[in-house]
């Protein structure tokens, strides 16, 4: 879902006229790519064991996919809502986001793949990652349907 969304993000900024279209999808794809490079110091870092659900090992602290999860939606989230026009729109993709991050989080730790802490540990990683890309999207002047026209 996010490649797309970095694709039509691009467009529509692009058609829209914004001055760095390019800057807020380049931005989430690096977000993106910063995942692996955060999670897996960390889980070896942390030598956390799993759960007896899983085969004996370390490295299930932070959980990965939670964290991968919170940054693609975080990161679809952000890319949409500059081109969103009502609050409900705003809203229904947030909650939409958040509604799949916590689907995902829900279904490990209920399949016993991961322990509560190590998705809460990767939902504060997901936070942390996506803080720049928020303060990029607040700082890049709206376009797209119903934005004020460039002067």
């Amino acid at each position: 879902m996010l490649v797309l969304v970095l694709g039509y993000a691009a467009l529509r900024d692009r058609a829209g006229g914004a001055d760095r279209w390019w800057l807020p999808p380049a931005a989430a794809a690096v977000t993106m790519a910063a995942v692996p490079a955060w999670v897996l110091p960390l889980k070896d870092w942390t030598a956390r064991h799993g759960t007896s659900a899983v085969p004996p090992g370390v490295g299930y602290f932070p959980s990965g996919h939670t964290a991968t999860a919170a940054v693609a939606y975080g990161a679809t989230a952000l890319l949409l809502l500059p081109g969103l026009r009502t609050v409900g729109a705003r809203r229904a993709v947030v909650a939409g986001c958040a509604v799949l991050v916590l689907a995902v989080s829900y279904g490990l730790v209920r399949r016993g793949y991961h322990w509560p802490l190590d998705v809460v540990a990767a939902w504060c990683l997901g936070v942390l990652l996506l803080a720049p890309l928020f303060l990029l999207s607040r700082r890049m002047p709206r376009r797209g349907p119903g934005a004020p026209p460039r002067a």
